[in-house]
Order: C-alpha cells, then sequence, then structure tokens
C-alpha cells in the first residue's frame, strides 16, 4: 500500500453549534479521522497481512493517545468508515445464499458464485481482513481511551466506550455467522509478528464467541449513547448499535434463551423509551366491496423513520468513501441498465402466496364481519401476504427494439444508497418471540405474531401457568402499550390476524399426559411460525440464510437449512441440497 499521509487538517465539517448539537461532520472526513486518532490501518488479503506495517498511514503508537472528547468523536466515526466496508456483504451474504432470492443471468461473477455457493478466496465478498480492520480499530481505541476520566462529575468516554463495545461485538458476531469459526482478538496488533501470531491461535466458534461478548458488553447495557446531533441530514443516534438488542441477539445464538428474551422485552418495554411495534401494515383499499383491485400501505423502511433503529451509514458519492452498491445489485438502474442483478426466487413468491388474507369489516347493518381474499384470478404477488407486494414492483418499459436497456423494471423499495439497516422494531419483535418460545412460553411467542403483547391481550390469550411463569419478560406499560400502538406481527402484512380462525396456536390432536408436554409439542412448530414470519417480514435484509442455520444449529437438523435453499427456484436442486447438508458447508473459505 503506498498511500501517502500529510499533515493537512482532516477534510471535514466541524462546526461549533453549542450544546448537544455542537457537531456537523461529513462522512466525507471520516478517512481523515482514521489518520488522526488509529495506529493500525488494516487493508490486507490474508492473514499475515493483518498489520501492514510497511504503510506510511501505520504511526507510532506512542503519537496516538485518545485524550480529548474530539479525540474520541474522532475515532468513533473513523470505526463507522471502516464498518461501510462490510455492510453491503452482511446483506449479500445472508440474502443471495438463502431460499428468498436468486440472482440473474446479468449478475457478477461473484454474485452468481455466492448464491451457488462457489464462493472462493478471490470472491470480492470475501474479504475477512476488513472485519477485522474494525475489530483492529476497537482494540486500539478501547486500550487507549482512558474510559475512567471524570471531568464536572461525568465519565468523558464512558458512551463512546460503550459504543465501541458494541461494535466491536457485532463485528465478531457478524465474523462468526460467515465464517464459523475465527481468531478472538481483544489486544490491538501493531506488528506483522503479533499479527501472524494472533491469527493462528485463539480459534473460537459463534457459542464462544457470543458467550464472551455477552459477558463483555454486560457492564454498559445502561450507558446512554452519545449525542452528535445531525451529520449529513441523519440522525447520528441511529449510527450506534443498541446493546440490548445485540445482547439479545448474543444470547439467542449462545442458548441462552432466558436471558435472551429478557434482554428483548427490556429494550422494547424501557418505559422511558418504549418500542411498540405501530400499527402499519399493508392492506386492500375498499374490503367491505370485497373489491381486491389495489392496496394500500403505510410500511416504511427508511432510515429516517422510527421503524429503523440503528444503521450503517453509506457515501452519496464514492468519491467521499464507500458507497452501497446494493439499489445497482437489487434494483433497476441507469448503471446496470436496467437489469437487475438479484431478484425474488420462487421460494418468496410460494410462502407469500401460502398465507391467508383475513379482513374484517362493518356490513350494512352495523355488524363486524371477516373475509378471506381469494386466490383466484389474483396476480402471483398479491396472493395471501401482502408485504412482498409492497417492496418488490415490477414494471415493463417501453423500449426500442435494438436498445441495450432492458424493459423489465424492477424496485424493492427496502433498498437505499444512504444506508443499511442492521436492526429493525418489528425484526427484534420477532426474535423476541423465538427467545420467548425457546424459553418456554409458545403462548406468548405466539401473541407477538397474532396480537403483539400488551395487558389485554397478555390477560386474555396467555394462560395463567405461563403468565406467572414469564412473569417479566411479558410485562408491558399499560399506558405506553395499547391496541392503538400494538398489533401482531403477522398483521403487517396478512390484514387482521387477530381475527383470523386459520392462524392459530398448535394444538395436540388428542390431550398429552402433561402440560409441558403440550408446551414441548408446541415448540418446535410455533418455532417454525416464527421463522415463516421473518422470512415475510425480513425478505431482501439479509437476515433469512442465518435464521435457517440458527434453527438448523439448535435442532441439529441440517435439512432445516438445506432443503428449502436446495428447492428456492421450484424443484429440488439435488446438488446444492447434498452440499449443504454438510454444515461445514454453510461458510466461507478462510484466504
Amino acid at each position: 500500500m503506498n498511500t501517502k499521509t500529510t499533515n493537512k487538517k482532516p477534510a471535514c465539517r466541524l462546526l461549533p453549534q453549542g450544546r448537544k448539537n455542537w457537531m456537523r461532520i461529513s462522512m466525507a472526513g471520516v478517512f481523515y479521522l482514521l489518520l488522526l486518532s488509529f495506529s493500525p490501518l488494516l487493508l490486507f488479503s490474508s492473514c499475515s497481512d493483518l498489520m501492514d506495517t510497511d504503510s506510511e498511514l501505520v504511526e507510532f503508537e506512542e503519537d496516538n493517545k485518545l485524550q480529548s472528547p474530539t479525540d474520541s468523536v474522532y475515532s468513533v466515526m473513523g470505526i463507522i468508515y471502516k464498518m461501510q466496508a462490510v455492510a453491503d456483504r452482511t446483506v449479500l451474504l445472508g440474502e443471495l445464499r438463502s431460499d428468498l432470492t436468486t440472482t440473474t443471468a446479468y449478475a457478477s461473477a461473484d454474485l452468481k458464485a455466492i448464491t451457488n455457493f462457489q464462493i472462493d478466496t478471490d470472491n470480492a465478498y470475501n474479504r475477512i481482513s476488513d472485519y477485522y480492520a474494525i475489530i483492529n480499530n476497537c482494540n486500539y481505541f478501547l486500550t487507549h481511551i482512558n474510559k475512567d476520566l471524570v471531568k464536572n462529575d461525568r465519565k468523558v468516554f464512558e458512551a463512546e466506550y460503550a459504543v465501541v463495545k458494541a461494535f466491536r461485538a457485532w463485528t465478531y458476531f457478524q465474523l462468526a455467522q460467515v465464517y464459523g469459526q475465527v481468531p478472538l482478538v481483544t489486544e490491538p496488533l501493531l506488528t506483522e509478528e503479533a499479527a501472524r501470531e494472533a491469527m493462528t491461535s485463539n480459534i473460537s466458534d459463534i457459542t464462544t464467541i457470543c458467550n464472551y461478548f455477552i459477558d463483555d458488553l454486560m457492564p454498559y447495557v445502561d450507558t446512554k449513547l452519545p449525542t452528535y446531533g445531525q451529520i449529513n441530514n441523519q440522525n447520528s443516534q441511529k449510527y450506534f448499535i443498541p446493546v440490548r438488542a445485540l445482547l439479545g441477539d448474543l444470547c439467542l445464538w449462545a442458548g441462552r434463551y432466558q436471558e435472551a428474551a429478557q434482554f428483548y422485552h427490556d429494550f422494547l418495554a424501557m418505559r422511558t423509551k418504549p418500542v411498540p411495534t405501530s400499527r402499519s401494515q399493508t392492506y386492500w383499499w375498499n374490503v367491505s366491496a370485497k373489491e381486491f383491485t389495489t392496496v394500500t400501505y403505510s410500511l416504511s423502511y427508511e432510515s429516517s423513520k422510527d421503524e429503523c433503529l440503528s444503521y450503517i451509514p453509506m457515501e452519496s458519492n464514492e468519491f467521499y468513501g464507500i458507497k452501497s452498491e446494493l439499489s445497482n445489485i437489487f434494483n433497476s438502474t441507469e448503471v446496470n441498465q436496467y437489469y437487475a442483478q438479484v431478484v425474488p426466487a420462487n421460494g418468496l413468491r410460494q410462502l407469500s402466496a401460502k398465507q391467508n388474507f383475513c379482513a374484517t369489516y362493518t356490513k350494512i347493518d352495523g355488524t363486524q364481519d371477516t373475509i378471506y381474499v381469494p386466490k383466484e384470478n389474483m396476480e402471483s404477488e398479491l396472493f395471501g401476504d401482502l408485504r412482498f407486494a409492497t417492496v418488490w414492483r415490477k414494471n415493463i418499459l417501453s423500449r426500442e427494439r435494438f436498445s441495450r436497456l432492458s424493459s423489465d423494471y424492477q424496485t424493492i423499495i427496502k433498498v437505499n444508497t444512504g444506508s443499511v439497516t442492521l436492526y429493525r422494531v418489528n425484526i427484534v419483535y420477532l426474535r423476541y418471540a423465538e427467545a420467548l418460545n425457546r424459553a418456554g412460553y409458545p403462548q406468548s411467542a405466539f401473541a407477538v405474531l397474532k396480537y403483539g403483547l400488551y395487558d389485554d391481550i397478555i390477560n386474555k390469550q396467555i394462560d395463567e401457568a405461563e403468565r406467572t411463569a414469564a412473569r417479566d419478560l411479558i410485562s408491558f406499560d399499560r399506558d405506553l402499550f395499547t391496541v392503538n400502538n400494538t398489533q401482531g406481527v403477522h398483521s403487517r402484512g396478512s390484514g387482521d390476524a387477530n381475527c383470523d380462525t386459520l392462524y392459530v396456536l398448535p394444538q395436540p390432536t388428542y390431550a398429552l399426559a402433561t402440560r409441558q408436554d403440550t408446551v414441548n409439542y408446541q415448540i418446535p412448530l410455533v418455532e417454525d411460525l416464527i421463522i415463516d414470519e421473518m422470512a415475510l417480514e425480513g425478505a431482501f435484509e439479509g437476515y433469512r440464510f442465518y435464521d435457517l442455520m440458527r434453527v438448523a444449529l439448535r435442532r441439529g437438523d441440517p435439512s432445516y437449512l438445506a432443503a428449502p435453499i436446495a428447492r428456492r427456484n421450484g424443484e429440488t436442486d439435488n446438488a446444492i441440497y447434498q452440499l449443504l447438508m454438510d454444515p461445514k458447508n454453510w461458510y466461507l473459505p478462510q484466504p
């Protein structure tokens, strides 16, 4: 690497505005921020290159003390800049290897290789170095910041310290999902010798990594996020990862379900900052007239909306740094001559079509009635659940006969160039339901799907035995969580799920010997419903492969992952099925 550094001031806008909104900084300056605050700058292609000691970007450790609030801000923004390098692949590796999408003939060779599980060490999306670049910068910050420094009765760096701890834990969590077993390095590496040694020792699997970072993050569960104000017209607090939600994820993967449910619950139900599901949904326009030709929706996936909890900000121009390519991959754009590289697979279409849309309406006599929307003579994307029809749009454009431009115009509204979402409200609710279910509370978990959890529903739909056992795990303030702001996640696309008599908690066909036997019968069946709901709600966001992986590992059943992916295009691809029946093939090869 031959990049030269200078002593020029960073190319950023740092304008004191007074009090909390003092910072206005462009992500364009983040590259320079790295030079101010970090010794390691990690751009490498193999484990032995974890530190490029020949680069003039590597500065002497003693020249890089983090001693002022400005240093800490620069450092945090520098880590966010490094996270941009893994943002797109966080979506692509989770989505393209699933049963919900497939690549087109116009996709790049690297994208096709991901879909076909033929990823090699030269694939552009297989760079373990980018993850360790984040980690080493986090390690450097955590080692050199004076986290106990107090001024005006306040710990100066406490918020940034917690933020960087969360960035590091999240990055290791991604690493373990993508690569399986990876070196766990928690000290900054400043020499090539140290890097070589670290990358061959302390190899850890996902359970070990999750347990390590659960302990590492626990002391910071109540630490408030920093407030940097608006950056590039974005709410900078959403750049940070909510610690409780991340702890829920780590516990979920570690099999610590009671703790996972508690972390998710406490994040969602916090009285000072409650997170209800909202009542947003996609619905048929004129149900009472039984005219099913037009839909209306209030679903929103923009990073600026309340539904989005956390995201990685991306650049709007490559000149300033890393720009997301997800739009040019999933959508028809001028850059790809309107040929989208990734399209919905049969698996998503079939799952959506399988759902029943139940609608309630008021009859002429004033009484309420329900109707199930028919599936005959309907366009395929409008079958059943309407979330697919909401987020995926396809139009046919008029082109000249010999035009090089595609006449098929695809838009997936979840994809935008300004950010890559990491946490979203209703995804957190579904993980909360998964944790509740595995902790032994299937009624509560199913209530998240069908009704939403609030006081009236908890008392009506969950029996006394489970309410008593679950206690604080399903306690929601009756004034903050009501029918007016809470609904079952299934209602976001399948109508009035709370009135759907076909969508019910699974029950054994005959009475089992004990209540626990019934619970044990229900848990895997409710889990199947949750995983289906995660696909309906989270399609195109990069969760699906890892959701299938998590349950397959939990059940010791590789076919849970292998079977749906092998038949994503309709017919079962036996070669893919046999490949995925070996869990070693779920992970990317390491350089």
